[in-house]
């Protein structure tokens, strides 16, 4: 693998645009990924490569395969899972038809080198689909498999599936993306994405099958926060993590301690922690937040266009060990998936997004590889990176609860410092806070700032910090400068 060149250019698999590198696990000397919207599950060992089409699922041409990282381990099993269009049918209005669209979940045999379909779904609709296969757990006590899945029209929830004869029982219906085992309860994320992101947490205890609720909980720089769509769930420390789209929310209710909600690069886009998975590295843990994943491609006029298509900053990878939260790595238009290998770390990366239901291509549409990085990275300084937001963005997002802004993480930066261009004078406060376990609160401090450039070191603050402006201003924009 270190002396492989993998580098995907845009091939045939009709689509929304662009899926990417999905699902990396390494697993008893595999290294297992699946190549979307190629629909080609690779598996890497001892210098040779085998590539399956999911043809299992239906004729070919085949397209999709996986976007949100849909893999568990068990034994010397791969199991993996996802979508697939089996045939794709692509119509020339750039529509794709969804009558062949499949849910599914195979294995792969590491020991004798098979794949097995152990479960497929569909409706068989033209525009609709059954969920998705978003994230497989095992349950060690159950000896199961429990699947998540969020997107799509129909058959939503988390399912439990026999491992060994493939029947799938739904345990909720209500739509989840992604869990993760905490202690002996699995921790399951409750909502829609596409409209106003997590709503609550469901853990499911193991033993005795109940199911609790709870709530995401109040921001620790006390201001309200909007739209948390999430990523994935991880555990560590005995608590949850959910990495959501402006912060990350940890906690553990079933150990006394609530869900908080750690503001964190907050600009009010789409820049968020989605479709890519998170990895435990040396005792903490290891994700991305995205700069582009999801958009709208023809202009509309709509703020959805625009929230999706502001690039306010790179997409970075992200250690977070409690109280820390560090950048580790900063990359280009989104990380797909990462994994620890031999003591190296896999970033698959993509330079293009998904796209919208009319806006689908014969091909993928964008140039994916994937970046080996030393694990020593996590031990290192970060590396420079830069963030640019127009105020117009957390102006509006007054008028619907939200405007606090930022949550940068400065662990390990010497010199971070803001640049303010302002239209009119103003006041700005600053909250300073780190990610304590269990949560504490923020300290806050204001300045007077002028109209015109304004330079605020921020080296004065460790931590966390996050940003208000106490007026509107439509027409300023801010820069964050971290070296």
């Amino acid at each position: 693998m270190l002396l492989r060149d993998y580098r995907f250019p845009p091939r045939y698999g009709p689509e929304w645009g662009s899926g990417g590198i999905f699902g990396l696990k390494y697993h008893n000397g595999t290294l297992y990924f699946t190549l979307a919207f190629e629909a080609e599950a690779h598996f890497v060992r001892d210098g040779q490569e085998k590539v399956y089409d999911f043809t299992l699922l239906g004729d070919p041409p085949t397209s999709g395969g996986d976007t949100y990282n849909a893999v568990e381990t068990v034994d010397e099993f791969i199991y993996f899972g996802g979508w697939v269009h089996a045939p794709a049918v692509y119509r020339e209005d750039r529509r794709i038809l969804f009558h062949n669209k499949y849910s599914h979940v195979h294995v792969y045999d590491t020991e004798n080198d098979s794949i097995r379909l152990l479960w497929k779904d569909s409706i068989h609709h033209e525009t609709d689909w059954a969920g998705e296969v978003s994230d497989i757990l095992y349950d060690p006590y159950g000896d199961r498999l429990l699947l998540a899945r969020e997107d799509g029209h129909a058959n939503l929830g988390v399912y439990a599936l026999d491992r060994r004869t493939g029947k799938a029982e739904p345990l909720i219906h209500e739509p989840s993306l992604r869990g993760t085992v905490v202690h002996d309860a699995a921790f399951f994320g409750v909502g829609s994405n596409f409209t106003s992101g997590l709503r609550e947490i469901k853990a499911l205890d193991l033993i005795t099958g109940k199911w609790e609720a709870f709530k995401p909980g109040d921001s620790v720089d006390g201001r309200p926060y909007i739209r948390p769509e999430y990523g994935p769930l991880a555990s560590a420390y005995n608590r949850a993590f959910a990495f959501v789209r402006g912060g990350i929310i940890a906690g553990n209710p079933l150990m006394g301690e609530d869900f908080r909600f750690f503001r964190l690069f907050e600009f009010y886009t789409f820049y968020a922690p989605f479709r890519v998975n998170a990895v435990n590295v040396g005792g903490g843990i290891l994700t991305a937040y995205n700069a582009h994943h999801d958009v709208l491609y023809r202009p509309d006029g709509s703020l959805t266009w625009a929230t999706t298509n502001t690039i306010t900053g790179p997409s970075v990878l992200l250690y977070i060990a409690p109280p820390m939260v560090k950048i580790v790595g900063a990359f280009g238009a989104r990380v797909t998936s990462i994994e620890k290998m031999d003591g190296k770390l896999l970033v698959a990366t993509n330079t293009t997004p998904n796209t919208g239901s009319t806006e689908a291509t014969p091909f993928d549409t964008g140039n994916r590889d994937i970046v080996i990085l030393d694990e020593k990275v996590i031990q290192e300084r970060p590396p420079a990176v830069s963030f640019s937001l127009p105020l117009a963005l957390p102006g509006m997002a007054k008028e619907m609860g939200g405007g606090t802004f930022g949550g940068i993480p400065l662990d390990g930066y010497r010199e971070p410092r803001m640049v303010l261009y302002l239209s009119g004078d103003n006041r700005l406060t600053v909250y300073e806070y780190d990610l304590s376990l269990p949560a504490g609160e923020a300290v806050a401090e204001t300045f007077d700032v002028k109209a015109g450039k304004n330079i605020l070191e921020l080296d004065s603050f460790s931590g966390i910090v996050s940003f208000e402006l106490e007026k509107e201003d439509m027409k300023g924009k801010v820069r964050i400068e971290l070296r």
